[in-house]
Formats: structure tokens, sequence, C-alpha cells
């Protein structure tokens, strides 16, 4: 099976990564399964967001950026340090293709200043992801939002949340993790999570990025999700991409053949070079 490339990877210049974060050791992980590239979406996050102690449990990395306030402020990336690191990889893994980009949160609220930071114009693709919702004047993920709201809420709010994040932003031509909120989908209050509750909300929020003319990402990392790709392509969507969100090298490619045979049922065919989005 020809693997795809890995378009939603982190490295050392993510500011949520640990210690077994490598770019270098990443890019040879890569080479020993067979993907032909991948792309280093670092995140750069320019918004602060309210947090729980108790969600930095076993994060301890995170710690230094916790305001006195209670928010967690992560530290714009190094953009230039970034793109030297990714210089040095490719003379070393010649025979991988190395994309460069970002995953910039929140694009609709913080494109202006990303365009703004040194060397962003000069990376190859920026996927755009929603991690936080407003409430007053704070902002909260889903952890803090379920916390806050009833759980069906959260998941409505959030998917009403994209299509003004398309609106609002030109920054990004990959969407990332349209089910972001359903990863912390509380099970003991609310029992199992059952997309057919909320199919007409992913598949609006579905057509609108369709509509715009960009890609889903088939965030594949953790939990599987079929209806995902069954839904995008019944809404409209011509392209995907396949991102394990690895945050670290054993991560990388993780279900990449369970996802191209998924994405593959709905006639979704790779295109001409190992970086190109997958098309139908």
């Amino acid at each position: 099976m020809t693997l795809p490339a890995d378009s939603h990877v982190h490295s050392e210049w993510s500011w949520d990564t640990g210690a077994a974060a490598s770019m270098e050791r990443t890019c040879a992980q890569a080479i020993e399964l067979g993907l032909p590239a991948v792309a280093f979406t670092d995140h750069l996050d320019l918004m602060a967001w309210q947090v729980d102690p108790s969600d930095l449990d076993g994060f301890d990395h995170f710690k230094p950026f916790l305001t006195s306030e209670g928010a967690l402020a992560p530290p714009p990336m190094d953009i230039d340090g970034y793109l030297e690191c990714v210089d040095r990889c490719r003379v070393k893994f010649p025979d991988l293709r190395i994309i460069t980009g970002v995953e910039l949160g929140q694009p609709h609220r913080t494109g202006e200043a990303a365009a703004k930071l040194v060397g962003f114009g000069q990376l190859e693709r920026v996927i755009g992801s929603l991690h936080a919702l407003p409430v007053g004047d704070q902002f909260f993920e889903p952890p803090g939002l379920y916390r806050l709201w009833p759980a069906a809420d959260v998941i409505r709010e959030y998917l009403a949340e994209v299509p003004r994040m398309i609106d609002g932003s030109d920054a990004f031509t990959v969407l990332t993790h349209i089910d972001y909120a359903v990863r912390y989908w509380p099970t003991e209050d609310a029992g199992p999570f059952d997309p057919s509750q909320f199919e007409d909300d992913f598949r609006h929020a579905l057509r609108v990025v369709a509509g715009s003319g960009r890609a889903l990402e088939m965030n594949v990392g953790g939990t599987l999700r079929p209806w995902i790709a069954q839904w995008w392509s019944e809404e409209g969507g011509q392209a995907i991409t396949f991102g394990s969100d690895a945050h670290g090298p054993a991560s990388v490619g993780r279900h990449f053949p369970e996802a191209v045979a998924m994405v593959g049922a709905h006639g979704f065919r790779p295109g001409r070079s190992p970086d190109d989005f997958w098309t139908r």
C-alpha cells in the first residue's frame, strides 16, 4: 500500500511538545514507515485561554506559560529557528519531502497578527484549527467548556464557530480536527458520544468548509471517525489531507493504512505529487 503524506506533525518547535519531540527523529521514523512526505505544522497560538489546574496534570512543560490570572498564554513560535531546522533535515533526509507549515489556532481571531511574524510568509502550508471558544471576554478549550455548559451545547457551539472561522479568515487552506470537542466528551456524565445527535450541525459546518474550497484534514492519530469522511463526501468536500497530529516520532503516520481505506471508500484518490491533496 502506498501511504500518503503525514500533513500534520509537530516537532520541538511547538510550544506544547515535551522532551520526546524531535524533527530529525520524526523524519527518520517517517522514512522507516515508508511515508513519502511530512508537513511540520507546529503550533502558532497567539491568544490565551483559561485553564483549570487539573487540566495541566501530566503536562508540566505547559506550566511556564500559565499566567497569574489562570490563563495559558503560549509563546510565539520561533519561525526563523524552525525554518533553519527544516533546512538541516532536508539536507540530511533528501529522499523525504519535508513541507513547512504551521497549525494556526483561531485564524479568524489571530490571522492578522500571525501574518506580521518574521518568516510567516515563507511557510508552504497553513492549517487552521479551532481550539477555544469565547465565554464573555475570556476563552476556554473544551475541558473548560464542559464544566460551564451542557455537553451537547459544547458540541453545537463549537460547530457553529467553524463557519465563522471560515468566513473570517483566508489565512489557511486546510481545516484540521473538526471533531476536536468530541475528544473531550464527558462520557461519565453524558454517556457515550452519539454523532447522530449532531449530524445536522456537523453537516452544516462541513458544507461551509467545502463551499470555501478548502481541504478537510482526516485527523487520524487517535480515534478514527468514518462518519466524518462520509459526511464530508456527501456535503460536497473535494479534497482531504491525512494528519497524525503526532507530537513525537513514535506517533507519525499512526493509523494511516486504515485511514487510506476509509477515505478511499468515498472516492478520494492521491494526486501526482506526495504532498498533493487527495481529491475525487
